[in-house]
């Protein structure tokens, strides 16, 4: 029996493995791209805008006060796990709330003197010609997309009189976040 002797060319096996590699890194690629596509696009994104801040300091009364809107414009619900003013963090007794459905317009105004000893509570002015009842934070506060926090925070404990005229910095935190801003110590008005 003869055997036939075929001379056919064929590519190497190092430049058939690269095909196949190369294909595969492509295809994976795709896929991976399509995925992230997907994901991103049917995922709602987390957005805070802090603003209207503000921290004042009587010198006579030795009392402070922080304040500050939150706005959740972000298509999702958060919680707000910690706030810290110039790095120190502010326990939750010392902190008042007011939830709103839309955003403030004004200025925020410095508790007077009444408020010296306490947080601002029930019927409290904290626009001109705008009143709320406050509530004091016990834990973590939920923020509903679309709606809006007033925050007051009396005492920060890392402001005092020296403080007057610096600038100091308000960080919000949140799971997945950190926002902040910042804004100068002002004396506070005797009322």
């Amino acid at each position: 029996m003869r055997l036939r002797k075929i001379n056919e060319k064929a590519l190497s096996t190092v430049v058939t493995t690269l095909i196949i590699l190369v294909v595969s890194v492509l295809l994976a690629g795709v896929v991976t791209m399509y995925a992230i596509n997907i994901t991103s696009t049917r995922t709602q994104q987390e957005d805070l805008r802090l603003s209207k801040q503000e921290v004042w300091y009587n010198v006579t009364g030795s009392y402070g006060y922080a304040a500050f809107t939150i706005d959740n414009v972000g298509g999702r619900d958060v919680v707000i796990d910690k706030i810290q003013v110039r790095g120190v963090e502010a326990g939750w007794s010392t902190v008042a709330y007011l939830r709103l459905s839309s955003s403030v317009s004004g200025s925020l105004i410095c508790p007077n003197g009444s408020y010296s000893s306490s947080l601002p509570a029930a019927n409290f002015t904290y626009v001109s010609g705008t009143k709320g009842d406050f509530s004091t934070a016990s834990n973590d506060i939920p923020l509903h997309s679309g709606d809006t926090l007033v925050i007051y925070i009396k005492n920060p404990d890392s402001i005092s009189a020296n403080d007057i005229g610096t600038t100091v910095g308000i960080t919000v935190f949140t799971e997945n976040a950190q926002y902040y801003v910042e804004c100068n110590v002002k004396a506070a008005e005797n009322v």
